[in-house]
């Protein structure tokens, strides 16, 4: 009998000391993870995409240096510190022509990137559908005020915010200040790391002085000013055209309202400018990229320019490609005297996954890469929205605090309405039928604000935004 008394006390021994052993080994594992080792952690794979926006993880002569460096290394960043999930990120790039096709693919195979890297204005009508999530909660104040709010105003559709601004890629003039001193007009040159603003009376008299004052022999077959209309590309330019004389374009419901006076007005003054022979010929048929050659081969002396543009003709006169001129910086001039301004924003998004977890790991991946002190550093690859980032390296960049300067004349040239991208199909036939006389500058604006509109009303039907 003692015996089996014994071997029961001792069973309930081994018994006892097994489960202190086990509460022991939970409790180690728990304090593991919370450590940011993986322990028990939980698995999130992150799926990122991008479309190539610049290599390395600040700049191309980076040993390996490739479009996904900068997320790629962000990434590994973001590992080593995390201690939510056990967290994987794989970055792919895609190329921009593939982009739509891709998204759409995927997401109707409820498939979507967690975390898509991507121009706003290429990425709106995603939102309307409901395939992304807002990132409110990730915005801090403090940098709330470090980014301008045109920035802030360009990524919310609704009351939210559903990108995070990194960098932005803005649109101008470029000039040839060569040409202005060999037509007289030296006073209208601004200075080198500027972005001259003229009033609209001032542009005007400068296309009349490269008109008639150009000297021919050296500059034969030169025009005053770019103007296209074959595609979409470059479209933007256009759509700041016919803000110029004070039409405000969408109304706050989000409707096109360019059929009234100034917008006629507008259309009319771009119409005058092409049969006064202050343009390239046939704008018709001529594409951005067409226009773009024409200025750096100095057949233009005014076109469009952003900064991957305008560094681009600077590294091609330095290669040798192309013949060394003055190229310069300007703004696109109004009635009003205050120059129109706008911008692509760069920053990153993410998809409804459905998977908590990894919405969550996204969103916090975001939050890391667009906040860190030292990865926001790599905007300067572009444009920084960041306002603290243009005072580091305004020093070295002096054109980044001439453009920060210019964001408080930005205008949201989308408008963050539903369709947009179906939006941009209706303009350009209507400027075609413009330059080849077959339609007024009133019927221009009437036939496309009633194209456009019915465009942004079949996408308001399925816009959680105009939906709720």
């Amino acid at each position: 009998m003692k015996r089996k008394r014994l071997i029961g006390i001792l069973i309930s021994l081994i018994m006892l000391t097994s489960i202190l052993a086990g509460c022991a080994g939970s409790g180690s594992n728990k304090n593991e993870s919370a450590g940011g080792t993986s322990g028990d952690k939980e698995k999130v794979n992150l799926k990122v995409w991008l479309t190539p926006q610049w290599k390395g993880v600040k700049n191309a002569s980076e040993s390996g240096a490739d479009y996904d460096s900068f997320l790629k290394h962000a990434a590994e960043q973001f590992t080593k510190q995390y201690d939510k999930y056990d967290v994987k990120v794989d970055v792919e790039v895609i190329a921009g022509d593939q982009r739509d096709q891709l998204l759409n693919v995927n997401l109707s195979s409820n498939t979507p990137p967690d975390v898509f890297f991507e121009s706003v204005f290429a990425m709106g009508d995603y939102v309307h559908r409901g395939a992304m999530v807002p990132l409110n909660d990730i915005v801090e104040e403090s940098d709330k005020k470090d980014i301008d709010q045109s920035f802030w105003d360009a990524v919310t559709f609704g009351d939210d915010v559903y990108f995070y601004p990194f960098q932005h890629n803005p649109g101008t003039l470029a000039y040839n200040a060569d040409m202005f001193r060999a037509a007289g007009l030296e006073k209208y040159i601004g200075g080198e790391n500027d972005i001259q603003t003229w009033t609209l009376a001032e542009y005007e008299e400068i296309l009349k002085g490269l008109k008639n004052n150009l000297p021919k022999d050296k500059y034969p077959n030169t025009y005053p000013m770019s103007l296209f209309a074959l595609n979409t590309q470059g479209d933007t330019w256009n759509l700041a055209y016919l803000r110029m004389f004070g039409n405000k374009f969408f109304n706050e419901e989000g409707n096109i309202v360019l059929d009234d006076a100034n917008g006629a007005k507008a259309v009319a003054w771009l119409k005058e400018l092409k049969d006064g022979g202050y343009t390239n010929p046939g704008p018709e048929s001529v594409s951005s990229n067409d226009a773009n050659g024409m200025f750096q081969n100095q057949q233009l002396a005014i076109s469009f320019s952003n900064p991957m543009l305008f560094n681009n003709t600077k590294a091609d006169m330095e290669s040798g490609k192309l013949n060394k001129f003055d190229v310069r910086l300007a703004n696109i001039p109004s009635e009003s005297g205050d120059p129109l301004s706008f911008t692509y924003v760069v920053g990153a998004s993410v998809f409804q996954s459905k998977d908590e977890k990894r919405v969550e790991a996204a969103k916090d991946f975001v939050k890391f890469f667009s906040t860190d002190p030292e990865l926001v550093k790599s905007s300067v690859n572009s444009i920084p929205v960041r306002s603290s980032v243009v005072e580091e390296f305004k020093g070295e960049k002096p054109l980044f605090g001439a453009y920060d300067e210019n964001s408080k004349y930005l205008f949201n040239f989308t408008g963050n309405v539903p369709g947009y991208s179906q939006l941009r199909e209706v303009l350009y036939p209507e400027l075609q039928a413009l330059y080849m006389d077959a339609k007024t500058p009133e019927e221009v604006v009437k036939d496309y604000q009633t194209k456009g509109n019915q465009v942004i009303q079949m996408n308001k039907e399925s816009s959680i935004i105009y939906q709720k």
